[in-house]
């Protein structure tokens, strides 16, 4: 497997990759928590982030992201991560993020913040015990799950859903450790200086 990088050379990369969806508007605290705990657990080329183009997105915090492939280009992933951010409300009703997190819906997923809206618009909440930010309650329960615990963390099955912010590091350390192993993903928790306590 080869991975473009920055100059438009490829690099060889071995094991699985782990999707990420981005935009305009994305939080990069998410972003980044979800990036560098799959890194640590699966090496510099764990992870895609994911756009219909490769021109470069600004970051809800001002700062400029090139996504690492589209959506034709992405090996087939082993797993997702959805950050949140005020552009996700936009993102989610793009049809081809919504298209493909459908196809993609047994996959472990985590999700946090508002990047619950993603899955949600691409129908994959209907039936979930779900967690989140409690402002985005209302709108969650219009997505038809089983229950909706805000404030909460929360794994349904293969989907952690959680709020905004530093508690993505749950979703990150989920997904790590259905793809790489409970082993690594408490390796990383413990190289990044993560507690482990619940919101």
């Amino acid at each position: 497997m080869t991975e473009p990088d920055s100059v438009g050379l490829e690099t060889n990369v071995e094991g699985p990759v782990v999707a990420i969806p981005v935009y305009a508007g994305v939080s990069e605290l998410e972003l980044g928590i979800m990036v560098a705990v799959c890194r640590l657990c699966g090496g510099e080329g764990a992870t895609r982030t994911l756009h219909r183009s490769r021109v470069s997105i600004l970051t809800a915090g001002g700062l400029v992201s090139t996504p690492h492939v589209m959506y034709a280009a992405l090996p087939e992933p082993a797993a997702l991560l959805l950050p949140g951010g005020p552009g996700a409300a936009k993102a989610a009703r793009d049809p081809l993020l919504r298209g493909f997190l459908a196809a993609h819906a047994g996959l472990p997923t985590g999700a946090s913040g508002s990047g619950l809206l993603l899955a949600g618009e691409a129908g994959t909440l209907q039936g979930r015990v779900l967690g989140g930010p409690a402002d985005l309650t209302d709108l969650l329960w219009g997505f038809s799950p089983a229950e909706v615990r805000p404030g909460e963390v929360v794994t349904d099955a293969h989907l952690t859903t959680t709020p905004g912010g530093f508690p993505a590091m749950y979703a990150a350390l989920a997904v790590a450790a259905v793809v790489w192993g409970e082993a690594a993903a408490l390796g990383a928790a413990e190289r990044l200086g993560w507690d482990g306590l619940r919101v």
